[in-house]
């Protein structure tokens, strides 16, 4: 067994995809915050390819808090494998991280990357958490971490205090500002950041506030890939098929997708020729994504569960179940949707279906089922309301709301409770179901759910009603 580093890279065996350039030729230009395992499975994976074509695109990946990354990779010369879940799996040696840095070792080697004239992007995924952010959206002054980095600039805690000491620098030099690019699944992540990075150099320097507002980009974005978590099994695969002993193997399923708000500086990467969807309309594919994928995976788990099934994959299986929902995404759902340049809703629709299909992936309907009184809200209720105020069908979209009632119901039976922050309030409407429509008119009573609009539209109630009907008595 052979320890992956850039000294065996060339002993790879045939059919593992090396990168398409020398990883110890290549200029870092990027530094990242927070390289946990979805980064290395996309950001990463895109700049390695962009890499083939422009060396100035390395990583400096960042760790704000755990060495683990830096001692996993740090012997391996910062490389790992990629598997590639599918029918088929790819496995692909990424080179892009050529540094790994732990912030609280050394913040004065992370702020000497920040202030590179080299460095022209900076990117994260430190989770919603990592934005320090209130109830309100807005930067939390009271943050324990916040807090901390405005009596201590300049060595902070928090990404936010980094970015901005960063930038600081950078002007006091008589550099350009870089590029702040959030990949977390946060609504409106990129302006959300910006506010929080000019409120909190407010707090310092009104000047630097007023610099960092006017010439900082901080673009929106949507990232979207499955990256179940590495295991012992994964690092058993990747041993057997690439001949390499790694520490720290990543895998994500074989979709992937970026898209990125079009105000990248002229001389910034190149993404669009690796597969990046660059638009001034994020916000529609976020809308596509949360109704058309999530409204269809929360479908399935409802009704899946119904029939006994324990997977998205399970849930498919069934040809009536997953006809279904493909008819509710293109002919219910897809209406609802406004369309930009680059996105094609049947492509799309498809594209999806497919990943629901892969074999590799194994997620859990109970899983997905989570939460329910907080996600269907925004998956398939809006929709609904929309379709209400169009005259358009419901008896579709109808379906996965008499499911996730149906799904209470037996859980209260059970004496199970849902993993949901209303599960009190649920577990007493579920125990009290008999069955009949009665219960859809329980559920439609509560307003942390169903706008009251919505839920006194005799349409919707029918339709929701007939589902219900139609599934107890299944």
């Amino acid at each position: 067994m052979t320890k992956l580093s850039l000294s065996t890279l060339a002993s790879a065996s045939a059919k593992v995809l090396k990168p398409a350039y020398d990883p110890a030729s290549v200029e870092i230009g990027i530094v990242h915050f927070g390289p946990g395992a979805f980064h290395r499975a996309h950001q990463a994976f895109y700049f390695d390819a962009l890499l083939a074509t422009d060396s100035r695109w390395g990583i400096c990946a960042v760790s704000l808090k755990s060495p683990g990354v830096r001692d996993a990779l740090g012997p391996q010369d910062g490389l790992y494998v990629l598997a590639q879940l599918d029918a088929e799996t790819t496995f692909r040696v990424i080179g892009s991280i050529r540094e790994t840095l732990v912030a609280p070792e050394n913040p004065e080697a992370v702020f000497a990357r920040l202030a590179a004239p080299a460095t022209r992007v900076v990117s994260l995924t430190v989770t919603e958490k990592g934005y320090c952010l209130g109830g309100d959206g807005k930067l939390d002054l009271a943050n324990t971490d916040i807090a901390h980095d405005l009596t201590d600039p300049r060595r902070p805690d928090s990404v936010i205090g980094y970015i901005v000491e960063g930038l600081r620098r950078r002007r006091e030099a008589g550099l350009a500002p870089f590029t702040v690019i959030s990949c977390d699944n946060l609504a409106d992540n990129g302006h959300k950041l910006r506010d929080a990075v000019v409120a909190f150099a407010g707090k310092l320097d009104t000047g630097l506030a007023d610099w960092i507002a006017a010439q900082t980009a901080f673009p929106r974005t949507m990232v979207d890939s499955i990256t179940p978590a590495t295991d012992d099994a994964l690092r058993a695969r990747v041993t057997a098929e690439t001949g390499f002993d790694d520490a720290w193997p990543i895998q994500r399923e074989a979709f992937v997708q970026w898209v990125v708000e079009d105000t990248l500086p002229k001389d910034g990467p190149d993404l669009a020729s690796v597969g990046v969807t660059l638009t001034n309309d994020v916000a529609a594919f976020e809308g596509a994504k949360l109704r058309l994928l999530n409204g269809a995976h929360s479908t399935l788990a409802y009704v899946g569960l119904s029939r006994g099934y324990e997977t998205v994959g399970d849930a498919m299986a069934d040809a009536q179940l997953a006809g279904f929902v493909r008819d509710m995404m293109l002919e219910d759902i897809a209406p609802s949707l406004s369309t930009p340049p680059g996105l094609d809703i049947p492509t799309y629709v498809e594209a999806i279906l497919g990943r629901f299909r892969n074999p590799e992936i194994r997620h859990l309907l109970a899983q997905i089922a989570w939460d329910g009184s907080k996600k269907l809200p925004f998956r398939i209720l809006e929709t609904a309301a929309e379709a209400v105020a169009a005259d358009r069908p419901l008896n579709r979209l109808a379906v996965p709301i008499a499911a996730w009632i149906a799904f209470i119901a037996a859980r209260a039976k059970a004496g199970t409770p849902p993993v949901d922050p209303l599960a009190d309030k649920l577990m007493g409407l579920g125990a009290a179901c008999t069955g009949g429509p009665e219960d859809v008119d329980a559920f439609l009573k509560l307003e942390a759910v169903f706008p009251p609009s919505l839920a006194s539209d005799a349409g919707f109630s029918t339709a929701v009603k007939a589902a219900y009907a139609t599934l107890v008595q299944a």
